[in-house]
């Protein structure tokens, strides 16, 4: 790669991204040399996310005043030795708590890896750019599982967290080398907002931990984020210098944005919910090809990332997200109305059809909000996209799970006709959701100018 600043923005992508499903193949694993139970060993990727959830606001905005490469640099730094401390960690407690440490690492990479593309590449490249750190985060996804089942298979479960230490040096290298370091200019005092981040950071957890793990403490832990929001609102309205300026949210685009990445995510997670059940309950698939089948969404993904980041410097950010949205809903009304006889070859070409919207959405919806950020706010706008996307991916789970669930009934009694109509009502809800955001999408893009600055 002859820019070696998007080569490190591009490495900075993919490790978190790894990482948010490596450590699954492992599981098993590690639960037997630790001698824990499945509910404690769950920790093991829940702390990661839950940091990576309470948090990527926080360091965004961080990232805004202490200088987004500077921090980027530190969030490697951190991601690596936590790394190391997770292969070596003696206890589960220690390895959760180093996961965690982990997540606080992958909160500031992933925050403001969308952000820095602004300060590293052209304009009239940045569509591009962005479609390759959609590659790198779909190649991520896509080798996690195989990888984690490979390196514990033949090393034993440390090396799945070991493996990130060469990699994290060699990225923190090229950080120091090719990203700028130097402090935003009139910032020599920054101040975070340090009640607003931590009232930001125990509702977000809270919602996290209830749509996750709330089982019989679901209302409660959803009471306590209602509650801590509307202390955040609250204190951030009073703020001298607020982690998040309310006013931004009047721009419609920015919230169309935001919307729009949400109902994306959920999307997503509709797949990874009701794939492995249609596949292996309605198909009758055996388990090897059903993670075959499975992995050719994230493979579509990464190969169609690129070229649809080229096409949004072509033909403008607007019209491909645009493009991507009517996609995304195509495909997920073909799988809604996929009949049981087509089999595999029908889901394969409402995946293909999705996913190729997503790629193409995600490239063109993140220049959008990085084009339209003023310079001052683009960590906070992109970590703000990274919730967004956390947020919808846990919302689809939670409830496009629950939504299969009712449509299908017991899916461990393996009715095909069950299962394929469970997959009928969550893709339909899916398909209107896309809609939903298409049509908001299309209404901004009619009354928008083509260029904004966000409230600073």
């Amino acid at each position: 790669m002859k820019n070696p600043a998007l080569a490190c923005l591009c490495l900075t992508m993919l490790m978190p991204s790894l990482d948010t499903s490596i450590a699954n193949a492992s599981l098993p694993a590690l639960a037997h040399a630790l001698g824990a139970s499945f509910a404690q060993v769950q920790w093991v990727v829940l702390a990661y996310l839950l940091a990576i959830t309470s948090l990527i606001v926080g360091t965004g905005r961080l990232g805004d005043l202490l200088g987004r490469g500077r921090l980027l640099g530190a969030g490697v730094a951190l991601f690596t030795l936590a790394s190391l401390l997770c292969g070596l960690a003696p206890t589960l407690a220690t390895l959760v708590a180093a996961r965690a440490l982990q997540g606080v690492g992958a909160a500031a990479m992933l925050a403001l890896t969308v952000a820095l593309v602004g300060e590293t590449m052209p304009r009239e490249r940045t569509g591009a750019a962005m479609g390759l750190l959609g590659t790198m985060s779909a190649i991520g996804t896509t080798l996690g599982p195989s990888l984690g089942g490979v390196l514990t298979t033949a090393l034993g479960w440390r090396a799945v967290f070991l493996v990130n230490v060469p990699i994290g040096l060699v990225n923190l290298w090229l950080a120091r080398r090719h990203l700028p370091m130097a402090r935003p200019a009139g910032t020599t005092r920054p101040r975070l907002d340090l009640a607003g981040t931590t009232l930001l950071a125990l509702a977000l957890s809270s919602y996290a931990l209830a749509a996750t793990l709330g089982r019989g403490h679901a209302a409660a832990l959803l009471g306590l984020a209602a509650a801590a929001m509307l202390a955040f609102v609250a204190v951030e309205r009073r703020a001298v210098a607020p982690l998040v300026r309310l006013a931004m949210f009047r721009d419609p685009g920015l919230c169309a944005g935001l919307a729009a990445t949400a109902a994306v995510a959920t999307s997503i997670a509709t797949t990874l919910v009701v794939g492995p059940f249609y596949l292996a309950g309605a198909l009758a698939l055996p388990a090897a090809l059903v993670g075959l089948v499975l992995s050719c969404g994230p493979l579509v993904s990464a190969l169609t990332g690129a070229p649809a980041g080229r096409l949004v410097d072509r033909v403008g950010a607007t019209r491909m997200t645009l493009a991507g949205l009517a996609a995304m809903a195509a495909g997920a009304l073909l799988l809604a109305l996929l009949p049981a006889g087509i089999g595999l070859a029908g889901w394969l070409a409402g995946i293909v059809v999705l996913t190729i919207g997503y790629a193409s959405f995600q490239a063109a919806n993140n220049t959008a909000l990085m084009h339209g950020a003023d310079a001052a706010q683009r960590g906070l706008v992109s970590g703000l996209l990274s919730l967004a996307r956390n947020l919808g991916l846990v919302t689809g789970v939670a409830v496009m799970g629950a939504v299969f669930a009712d449509g299908a009934g017991d899916v461990t009694a393996r009715a095909p006709s069950a299962i394929v109509h469970g997959m009928h009502r969550t893709f339909a809800l899916d398909a209107a959701l896309l809609l939903a955001a298409l049509a908001i999408a299309l209404a901004v893009a009619r009354r928008s100018p083509a260029t904004r600055r966000l409230p600073v």
